[in-house]
């Protein structure tokens, strides 16, 4: 080990609903247990840790939920339904990590905290939304579903769906509030599902916007606010690759943010899957971060003490 660092985990957005599995409460906590033996070595070994994690499937199942029920209760927006995920999940994941300390022996509080994300009203994916969320519709339910002022675009191949705004994080609300936990010795699980999209007023209040925001940028965004050392982002991949599943493939095991915008600027890293980790690996590493490792769950560890994944430095 190469010293005690504060390091901010991204689990992955399926790492709690796995592809193929109905997702019932019971496999989610099953899941996430299964999840948790990385971060359990991470905060033996005395690191800092915060945890974030997506909710795509979750929020997905929300919005199935007020298509379901629209007719009896009136439906919750996206900023509501991501901080309802926030609790449901972070309820979940703390209670899990918890049991998993215990379990190894370590006396460690483990703390969710419902955060609030400022984004500007202004961002041009405000105007040209395209982020793919909740069930999908036939082609004759469309304008049925535009009349309620939804954008619809046809996802090719599988069918019509909503689409909102993803703008860039630009601030995490409680920020302070997080740091002053882990300063103090707690685990703290935060941003979950990217956090709950926020504008700022004109009087400085804030007020919800429906929109969501991708996990990973949140993230690197949180570690440089509360001058993280390093941020791990676990995904279904050893390591990153170039030429991805074809035959003259590539791994890396160390990366410079320049051959990333490189590789970026080629098309190598598509949005839908490995491009928005690699933007906030850059983000964070731009804005004085030291390192970012991507790796899978189970390497997780490993690639703390440099030992797997694939690392990306300035």
């Amino acid at each position: 080990m190469t010293g005690r660092k504060t390091i901010v985990v991204a689990l992955g957005g399926n790492a709690i609903i796995e592809e193929g599995t109905e997702g019932t409460i019971e496999q989610q906590f099953a899941n996430t247990r299964k999840s948790l033996d990385a971060i359990v070595g991470m905060i033996q070994e005395g690191h800092k840790v915060v945890l974030t994690h997506g909710n795509g499937p979750q929020a997905g199942v929300h919005l199935i939920r007020n298509e379901a029920a629209s007719a009896q209760v009136p439906p919750s927006p996206l900023n509501v339904i991501v901080a309802d995920t926030q609790g449901s999940m972070g309820y979940m994941i703390a209670q899990c990590l918890s049991n998993a300390l215990l379990k190894a022996g370590v006396k460690k509080d483990v703390v969710t905290v419902i955060t609030q994300v400022e984004v500007d009203p202004a961002d041009p994916s405000m105007q040209n939304p395209t982020k793919y969320v909740g069930p999908f519709y036939k082609a004759e339910q469309v304008e049925k579903m535009r009349e309620r002022g939804w954008v619809i675009k046809e996802d090719p191949g599988r069918g019509f769906r909503r689409v909102v705004p993803s703008p860039i994080p630009l601030d995490v609300i409680e920020k302070e509030t997080i740091k002053d936990l882990i300063d103090d010795g707690k685990v703290v699980i935060a941003v979950g599902g990217g956090g709950v999209p926020v504008k700022r007023e004109a009087d400085g209040t804030l007020s919800g916007v429906d929109a969501v925001i991708d996990k990973d940028r949140a993230s690197a965004l949180l570690a440089n606010l509360i001058g993280a050392d390093e941020l791990v982002i676990l995904t279904g991949v050893d390591r990153v690759a170039i030429n991805f599943k074809k035959p003259d493939q590539k791994f890396f095991d160390r990366m410079t943010v320049a051959e990333c915008e490189q590789y970026l600027k080629e098309g190598q890293f598509p949005k839908g899957s490995m491009g928005p980790k690699i933007e906030a690996a850059c983000d964070f590493i731009k804005r004085g971060g030291d390192k970012v490792v991507i790796t899978t769950m189970e390497n997780a560890t490993l690639a703390v003490d440099g030992r797997a994944g694939t690392v990306i430095t300035e």
